[in-house]
């Protein structure tokens, strides 16, 4: 029985998809950055969406960071505060899912 490699869909891919545009677009700020670590969380080692995960890998590279100092900067940010406070659906709470 030949092992079959299909790519996943992720419930959160065309929602997903627009934040990752505007990241391309984007400045390093604080929700910026936690947006970023958010979604190199959610995707890393994810069987698809492997256009997000390479947008994503852009966006690091063009704010010259490594996925190392992205994760530092935002538990500095995440420890200072609630970083989604006051941003629409998020400000409920983090969706890391």
């Amino acid at each position: 029985m030949a092992e079959q490699s299909k790519e996943q869909q992720h419930p959160q891919y065309r929602s997903d998809r627009q934040v990752v545009a505007q990241l391309l677009q984007s400045e390093p700020e604080d929700y910026t950055l936690a947006e970023l670590a958010r979604l190199r969380t959610r995707y890393k080692g994810f069987p698809g969406a492997y256009d997000i995960q390479a947008d994503l890998d852009k966006v690091l590279t063009l704010w010259k960071l490594t996925e190392e100092s992205l994760f530092a900067k935002t538990r500095a940010i995440h420890q200072q505060g609630v970083v989604y406070k006051g941003r629409g659906a998020r400000s409920k709470g983090e969706d890391w899912s």
